[in-house]
């Protein structure tokens, strides 16, 4: 038999503060059988319970509240199980990208720096097929997933071997938000492609380190030879380029990814032998 309690006793039925419960109620999450018309007192249903548990142990995973809303009102199973699914994936992720920065903070902490190498290497001109945007820095990931997903598939259409690429413009770093192009160089006589742009990258010099494995130490590698092109080149104008020698395109294992950054320089150092990239 349904009984009705107070948003107090609900409270404490639930583990659910009272803020917490008149919360749901305002944006339609969960919403009391009865609302007392001059006092405003909120009582709810016992059947109402279950709910509120499941409402809980939703948010206790994080789970965005429209996604909790479409759970909690969808009577497809399938639908509900689909939407649970996205969002554990997601957490897995999420727990995954904790455990990578928690491995860097260690090794920040710890472990002494590895001697950075150095290559400098004057880039010819070259064309390729190109994606660009204005990217938030926080968007990156899933523009880059897209957009190489992109490329690859043109790739291997045209059958293209070629190592692919993106530039970050300056604000892209400055401002959190800026430029990006992801590119896939091509034969100059390369016909131009529905959805893709051609883009002509121009020459230039390079000081160039290779960054080893995921993406957590990124920071570490760009910082390492920023300072060392400070110290020893001059900066030349125009974005960084990132090489995806071997991306995730290539292999799931993270710790084969190999990223070449090339910082821009006016000229190699005098003492350098010139590589043709």
């Amino acid at each position: 038999m349904t009984a009705t309690v107070t948003v107090g006793e609900f409270s404490r039925l639930t583990h659910l503060s009272v803020k917490t419960l008149h919360h749901y109620h305002e944006i339609g999450l969960l919403a009391p059988v009865s609302v007392d018309s001059s006092s405003g007192y909120r009582r709810y249903g016992t059947d109402q319970v279950g709910v509120a548990l499941l409402i809980r142990r939703l948010r206790d995973l994080r789970m965005p509240i429209p996604d909790v809303r479409a759970l909690v009102s969808s009577t497809d199973e399938s639908a509900r199980e689909e939407t649970l699914r996205v969002h554990l994936d997601r957490m897995e992720r999420e727990l995954q990208v904790t455990r990578d920065v928690v491995t860097s903070l260690r090794g920040l902490l710890t472990a002494a720096p590895e001697p950075l190498h150095v290559d400098y290497r004057y880039i010819p001109p070259f064309r390729a097929y190109g994606v660009r945007g204005r990217v938030e820095r926080p968007q990156i990931g899933p523009w880059c997933v897209d957009s190489f997903g992109r490329l690859n598939e043109l790739a291997a259409v045209h059958d293209i071997r070629a190592t692919a690429g993106a530039t970050y413009s300056d604000d892209f770093f400055t401002e959190d938000e800026g430029e990006v192009i992801a590119f896939l160089p091509v034969a100059p006589t390369q016909e131009p492609a529905d959805g893709f742009e051609l883009v002509d990258l121009p020459g230039g010099f390079f000081a160039i380190a290779v960054h080893a494995g995921a993406m957590a130490d990124f920071d570490r590698t760009y910082g390492a030879l920023g300072s060392h092109v400070a110290e020893h080149c001059e900066v030349a104008p125009g974005p960084i380029r990132e090489l995806y020698v071997v991306s995730p395109g290539d292999t799931p294992d993270e710790s084969s990814y190999r990223t070449e950054v090339c910082w821009p320089i006016q000229q190699l150092p005098s003492d350098s032998p010139v590589s043709k990239g």
